[in-house]
């Protein structure tokens, strides 16, 4: 059934055009209706049109390789969709499904062909209403970019969380020992004799000085390891949810390749029988 001035009217997509121009659309453009659960388009499927929400609900989703669905926009009265293949003629970039009955308008090349013809200002209108339809889904994609966490944590690292994991990684190896042995000895080699008498002797033994600096070093250096520790398992539990993430999307492909496996073994089989089925009506021994 062919659209009416007034449906074109109350569609924000087209609210850009005036009276004259909707009229002119109008005589091109038809009103379509589909029941809930309806498939409208797949992906890869030609394209060459748009469409415009009246009432209802379309879901814009595709899979990915791994089989896992993914939904892009749920289109909803006022929302338009399938315009990349409107453009470009290309084929269908995503799957779009009824979630609710709806009611459309659709919009092919043709009709825009021929409104342009007769109204090229028309042409400015549709472009600056697919503009902001462009600056939206950018915006979305912004927000929705996925980061890498580690990288966030590492650049975002204070002064004394570069020291802590400075100072623990240093603890944990083999100059750090040598220094602390060199040190010890030195150290006590100042306050015993025979050095204690000429060159020492500000430690006699039992070194209590000496005690109390390795205290207070062990002390800091304890709390500097823990607020390493601390970061570690932040970035150990950031790993973990992403190996979780790879593990999900590995099923999810193997059950995806299972799927197409099934659907292939149901074709061949059908076939078969189709080939069964033609030899007896043949009589074909």
């Amino acid at each position: 059934m062919a659209t009416t001035t007034e449906i074109l009217g109350e569609v924000p997509f087209f609210a850009l055009l005036d009276e004259n121009e909707r009229s002119a659309l109008a005589e091109r453009v038809d009103h379509v209706k589909f029941e809930k659960g309806k498939e409208i388009f797949k992906a890869n499927d030609p394209g060459g049109s748009l469409y415009v929400v009246r009432s209802g609900a379309v879901e814009l989703w595709f899979k990915k390789d791994s089989g896992e669905k993914v939904v892009v926009e749920t289109s909803r009265p006022g929302d338009f969709f399938g315009e990349i293949s409107l453009l470009d003629g290309g084929p269908r970039t995503a799957n779009a499904t009824c979630i609710d009955d709806a009611e459309m308008i659709v919009v092919t090349r043709d009709d825009l062909d021929e409104l342009f013809r007769l109204k090229p200002a028309a042409a400015m209108d549709l472009l600056s209403a697919t503009g902001r339809r462009l600056r939206e889904t950018n915006r979305l994609l912004r927000m929705a970019a996925a980061k890498d966490i580690n990288e966030e944590t590492e650049d975002n690292r204070s002064a004394v969380e570069r020291a802590a994991d400075w100072v623990t990684e240093f603890s944990g190896s083999i100059p750090f020992l040598g220094i602390h042995l060199v040190w010890f000895t030195v150290w006590i080699a100042l306050n015993v004799e025979p050095l204690a008498s000429s060159a020492g002797g500000f430690d006699p033994f039992p070194f209590g000085l000496l005690t109390m600096c390795v205290s207070l070093e062990a002390i800091i250096l304890s709390v500097l390891v823990m607020l390493s520790q601390n970061r570690q398992v932040a970035r150990d539990r950031i790993r973990n949810d992403i190996e979780y993430q790879v593990n999900v999307s590995a099923e999810a492909k193997v059950a995806h390749l299972h799927e197409k496996v099934d659907r292939l073994h149901e074709d061949v089989l059908a076939r078969l029988q189709a080939l069964e089925t033609t030899r007896t009506q043949k009589g074909t021994p």
